[in-house]
């Protein structure tokens, strides 16, 4: 039997029965599909039902207000995706009549769309001959076919995509593209793959050669940036001041109380002497009544370290930054927010 042959015969008994499964939607899919670029399923599966839910066709997508669609989106982090569908959708609607192209290169000049995402939706809804390659699709081959140079250099690169295209089923390119991301997630796992029962041991160069925990070889020289956060949490009787991140950075959209970011860790005596503070306090009175302890939020090329202050004033505040907002606290989660914001929200008791 063919690889592939074996694929889609272990993916038609071990397949996990999912919603963007039994249906040829392009639209579906191609949500479906940036939920999951950095989601896990079992997260990203109740985010797909109430995107679709919210935002059943590309039209509504379109039309909708981007608040709206993050505030769905709330949670699932890497919100550049969520941006990048409404500028899609409306991309869509405009150039090409509100209707998802049956064709590779056409896919690929939608906001967001890259080769991985065109090739799912291409194949998946239009059975389109294109290779998918993601995480588990790299490190199925580079086990099966022994690569050792990083999937991540130009020459991994090459090598999994000429392989990918070469075990290709043309005849029936969405199966044979859903069963080796699924084979990749459940059988070829990053730790533990379960050797013992997989149909493909027999030819597969990584359990040969015993090279299992060591393919497939990635290069990893990201370093981890710190940034330290103090929020400034400021109630005015039953009110609070929030701010729109608009500068691009990370949660861009979304709202937040308003920010001093600092080089470090500082004291609350610190961050009272700083100018930032005296900006915003200088001329009114005003009451710190908790700070809270460290939030640390690990994100995937930066920690946050954040500290909440919950300051009241008596007066309105007319020296904060353009765009700071004082609305009624109980709206506040009407507005969409960092799960940064969240996590901290939901320990207050005041």
């Amino acid at each position: 039997m063919s690889i592939s042959s074996t694929l889609i015969n272990w993916y038609l008994q071990k397949k996990r029965n999912l919603p963007w499964r039994n249906t040829e939607n392009p639209y579906h899919i191609w949500i479906s599909e940036i939920i999951l670029q950095q989601t896990r399923i079992v997260q990203g599966l109740g985010y797909y039902e109430r995107f679709i839910t919210s935002f059943p066709d590309i039209k509504t997508l379109a039309g909708a207000d981007l608040e709206d669609i993050l505030k769905v989106w709330q949670g699932l982090g890497y919100y550049s995706r969520a941006r990048n569908l409404h500028i899609g959708a409306k991309y869509v609607l405009q150039q090409l009549n509100g209707i998802l192209p049956a064709n590779y290169d056409k896919l690929l000049k939608i906001k967001g769309v890259g080769e991985y995402t065109a090739a799912a939706i291409g194949s998946f809804a239009f059975n389109l001959p294109v290779p998918v390659v993601d995480g588990n699709v790299n490190r199925v081959i580079a086990r099966f076919f022994g690569i050792h140079d990083p999937i991540n250099s130009n020459s991994g690169i090459k090598q999994i995509k000429a392989f990918a295209e070469k075990i290709l089923d043309t005849k029936d390119p969405g199966t044979h593209n859903q069963a080796i991301m699924e084979f990749g997630a459940l059988q070829c796992t990053i730790r533990n793959p379960d050797c013992a029962s997989c149909p493909l041991q027999n030819d597969c160069y990584a359990h040969n050669h015993n090279e299992v925990s060591i393919l497939p070889n990635k290069i990893r020289n990201q370093k981890i940036r710190d940034r330290y956060f103090n929020y400034l949490m400021i109630l005015h009787h039953d009110m609070v001041y929030i701010k729109k991140r608009l500068t691009k950075d990370i949660w861009q959209g979304l709202y937040e109380f308003p920010l001093i970011e600092t080089d470090q860790n500082i004291s609350k005596p610190e961050l009272i002497q700083s100018k930032e503070w005296k900006s915003v306090f200088e001329n009114y009175k005003w009451e710190i009544l908790q700070v809270s302890p460290e939030f640390k939020h690990q994100l995937s090329h930066q920690t946050i370290h954040a500290t909440f202050y919950i300051i009241k004033v008596e007066d309105i505040l007319n020296s904060l930054e353009k765009g700071a907002e004082l609305i009624s606290r109980k709206d506040f989660h009407q507005y969409p927010i960092s799960k940064l914001i969240d996590n901290f929200y939901e320990t207050l008791d005041l």
